[in-house]
């Protein structure tokens, strides 16, 4: 069984989508299996994730900024792609270096995430956009 989701993003963040795909999860077939989510763009990743404490998501963030800064920081004066803004070049590093795919085991109907996790999409790129997730579940 196979869906598209879309999050609509509004700039660098987490967001988390977990119910949207508990809920599609609870009515397919088959209730046990894999789930396998792929995002479908190149700035962009997908991260299993603590989805209680938002300073977790905001030190994450930090993190990654500070590890590949804009393309128009000084540090990466080495980067050709920059035609598509100081914000490109660097989400397509970082979507290089998290996963752009998940699998996630189903049970009875249910994800079996831990008791702390959810499903994000992390943006990299500033612009609002939506973002394409493909789901498959076998």
């Amino acid at each position: 069984m196979q869906t598209t989701f879309t999050i609509a993003t509004r700039g660098p963040g987490l967001y988390e989508f977990t119910r949207e795909v508990a809920q599609w999860v609870a009515r397919s077939e088959p209730r046990d299996g894999l789930l396998t989510l792929l995002i479908r763009h190149t700035s962009a990743s997908l991260l299993i994730q603590e989805n209680a404490d938002p300073e977790v998501q905001g030190d994450l963030r930090a993190f990654f900024h500070r590890l590949v800064p804009p393309a128009d920081d000084p540090a990466m004066s080495y980067l050709t792609h920059t035609y598509e803004g100081p914000d490109d070049m660097p989400a397509h590093i970082k979507s290089a270096l998290l996963p752009v795919s998940l699998s996630i085991p189903v049970q009875a109907g249910r994800l079996r995430l831990g008791t702390w996790q959810g499903l994000y999409v992390f943006e990299h790129r500033h612009a609002p956009h939506n973002r394409q997730i493909a789901a498959h579940l076998a």
